[in-house]
């Protein structure tokens, strides 16, 4: 083969006509694969659960927007920036060198994260995977940081006595 970069079969780098010979080609295949799944269902066979071609991803359960598709994009997405801004803020407070405030904040948002997931029915960015998983994972992360956060020294808000035990009986 002669010619430049980009030039000749297998580049990636076709035409406008050879793109859409290889759409119509891929569609044209799609179609007669949903009629032999349409034929074979009607001769009482077993349906294919899955499409031939996938065509794109699907959209978390709730990853819709969480306003009205008119709105501007910081509006359709404001659980997510909620979140993000609350943990933001909440690393300027450990920077500023108020480690307990920072941390409870950042515990707190994740757990604010995790009720919006739970309750809103449309929470944009926010829903990454299933409903179920985000409301556990946020939850648990939160809680986590949350606790971490309470019991740092020196001063522990939340003294757990047999957490003391543990460590006596393990480390020293």
């Amino acid at each position: 083969m002669t010619g430049g970069p980009g030039q000749g079969k297998g580049t990636g780098t076709g035409t406008d006509d050879e793109t859409a010979a290889a759409g119509t080609a891929v569609a044209a295949t799609a179609a007669k694969t949903a009629e032999a799944a349409q034929e074979q269902d009607h001769a009482g066979g077993v349906r294919r659960r899955f499409q031939a071609v996938t065509e794109g991803t699907a959209r978390p359960e709730g990853g819709g927007r969480a306003a009205a598709g008119d709105a501007p994009a910081p509006a359709r997405q404001w659980p997510i920036l909620g979140v993000a801004g609350a943990v933001a803020l909440g690393l300027v407070l450990i920077a500023a060198d108020t480690v307990r405030a920072g941390t409870v904040l950042i515990g707190a948002a994740l757990l604010a994260g995790a009720l919006m997931r739970w309750a809103l029915p449309s929470v944009g960015m926010l829903a990454v995977r299933s409903r179920f998983t985000d409301v556990i994972t946020y939850g648990l992360l939160g809680l986590v940081i949350l606790l971490l956060a309470l019991m740092a020294q020196p001063h522990p808000v939340l003294d757990i006595p047999f957490l003391e035990d543990v460590v006596r009986f393990s480390v020293r």
